[in-house]
């Protein structure tokens, strides 16, 4: 699945580029989007994302093209890669990318199966 974002000047630190946090908000949404659309009895949080590691700055402007893949599924939990590209740079660089895991969980918070 892939989504867009447009960075916007409210997205961006006194230096005017993109907060990370910001970045990691919306990569956190799209891969629960996806993971949702995927698995809609559930209802996932996030339980871990890895290497977050930024490998380009990003300035107002950019559009950012989020693209999430299941890879991992598992009893409780499903994990999908993650890569963040400049849609208007060519060739299409990836600026940052990680793994998102999300576990089912039920009313009390408790982890269920997927499965269900």
């Amino acid at each position: 699945m892939e989504t867009h974002r447009l960075v916007l000047p409210a997205d961006l630190n006194h230096f005017g580029f993109l907060f990370g946090g910001r970045l990691l908000a919306w990569i956190d949404e799209a891969s629960w989007i996806a993971a949702s659309v995927e698995y809609p009895q559930c209802r996932f949080v996030t339980v871990a994302m890895e290497n977050v590691t930024f490998h380009r700055s990003v300035r107002q402007g950019t559009i950012l093209a989020i693209s999430s893949q299941k890879i991992r599924v598992g009893k409780t939990s499903v994990t999908y890669n993650v890569e963040v590209k400049d849609l208007q740079n060519q060739p299409q660089e990836i600026l940052f990318a990680t793994k998102v895991t999300f576990v089912n969980v039920d009313e009390s918070g408790a982890k269920q199966s997927i499965h269900v």
